[in-house]
């Protein structure tokens, strides 16, 4: 019982929440022990847990309400228009054996860099987009969705010689029925930018990044991630002493001073191949050179990796039986960069962006979490079901 006592006062203090005493406090247990009669170990703990807990969930509701509207997020990658065709199964077709489908609505939604702006703007943070759209239809409708949604585009260059990169998902079904995804299109622009487009982009990332909290780099191998503005965010970010967090779909050995990543389990195993484990995560860490790790493991939650720390597991929040998974890694990248910009450290974030992450894959679509979501989030589950093993 004494080495418990002990432990716990050097793990614990009662957070600074503002109306509250002025300064942190380490909690004196074994004065409460004294003062306590019929005492009963086991009960004392777990009530003990239980207002630690609630501690911890007031800290986290205080910054996003306080800290988050106070953080400048900048996002630099590839912006993608999101499409989603709905349409009505009318009949069958007699030129082939296919569905006719009449098409119902056109819905165009931010998606890749795009989206991850969307949820930093919608946690109530500052968001600034950086990255090349078309001078076409797509291009302007995402802009309009940007817009909408309170993302900063000054530094969104347009260009008439760029094709916005478009993913297609066409959605059918019977007339009083749920649309089901049949197909998903994709346009993609894979071309070397022009000299002018990328000088115009170094010089908007470079003006993005005045007083920027926080730097996320969304690369869907489409171009903007380039090794000249990775250089670049790379020296801003270690100039300012901000954290530089990725989210590569195929390249993640090509950020070398990054502090973060996102991977999700099918890019590590990429790197490291199928059943990899904590240590060969560990050694991963350490041989890109990062601060942390964050892989996303679907149903099974996330795995954080520290340097000389043990890794933590976080169990999925929620359902374990996500209603549509599109963009959920973005919701991921975004909340943990919010969370890092507003001094939380790595398992702090890392609570929050699964949080958020189980939120939003309960949403059909490219979709994005609020505030108001995540808070109460925490509230309901604290951590329950998104129970941190090892923390």
């Amino acid at each position: 019982m004494a080495a418990i006592v002990q432990g716990l006062e050097r793990r614990f203090v009662v957070p600074n929440v503002e109306g509250s005493n002025p300064s942190s406090r380490p909690i004196n247990f074994r004065k409460r022990l004294k003062t306590l009669r019929g005492f009963r170990p086991f009960l004392f703990i777990r009530r003990l847990c239980s207002k630690l807990l609630f501690y911890q969930m007031k800290n986290f509701a205080e910054t996003i309400v306080r800290e988050f509207p106070e953080r400048k997020v900048v996002i630099i990658g590839d912006l993608v228009a999101d499409q989603f065709l709905r349409g009505t199964i009318a009949r069958f077709s007699r030129e082939a054996p296919v569905f006719i489908l009449r098409h119902d609505e056109t819905e165009t939604l931010a998606g890749g860099a795009a989206n991850a702006a969307v949820n930093v703007a919608s946690l109530g943070g500052n968001s600034v987009a950086v990255g090349v759209i078309g001078n076409d239809q797509n291009g302007k409708a995402l802009r309009e969705n940007l817009e909408k949604s309170k993302v900063n585009c000054d530094f969104v260059v347009t260009s008439s010689g760029f094709q916005t990169t478009t993913k297609v998902r066409v959605l059918a079904g019977h007339e009083f029925s749920p649309r089901q995804q049949m197909i998903r299109i994709d346009y993609e622009t894979r071309e070397t930018f022009e000299s002018q487009i990328l000088e115009k982009l170094k010089h908007n990332v470079i003006s993005a990044l005045d007083c920027a909290d926080a730097i996320v780099i969304s690369d869907y191998n489409y171009g903007v991630a380039n090794a000249e503005i990775i250089d670049l965010a790379s020296k801003i970010a270690k100039e300012n002493k901000i954290p530089l967090l990725v989210d590569s779909r195929f390249r993640l050995k090509n950020f070398p001073f990054a502090t973060s990543a996102t991977p999700n389990q099918e890019e590590v195993e990429a790197l490291l191949g199928k059943h990899f484990s904590e240590t060969d995560c560990l050694r991963l860490l350490e041989k890109l050179g990062f601060a942390s790790l964050l892989i996303t493991r679907g149903s099974k939650g996330m795995l954080l990796l520290e340097k000389n720390k043990t890794p933590v597991q976080f169990d999925a929040v929620g359902s374990k039986e996500p209603v549509d998974v599109t963009g959920a890694g973005d919701t991921v990248i975004a909340t943990y960069a919010l969370s890092l910009a507003s001094d939380l450290s790595f398992a702090q974030s890392a609570i929050l962006a699964n949080h958020a992450g189980g939120i939003v894959v309960m949403k059909k679509g490219t979709a994005s979490v609020t505030a108001e979501e995540l808070i109460e989030s925490i509230t309901k589950f604290g951590q329950t079901e998104g129970n941190a093993q090892s923390l």
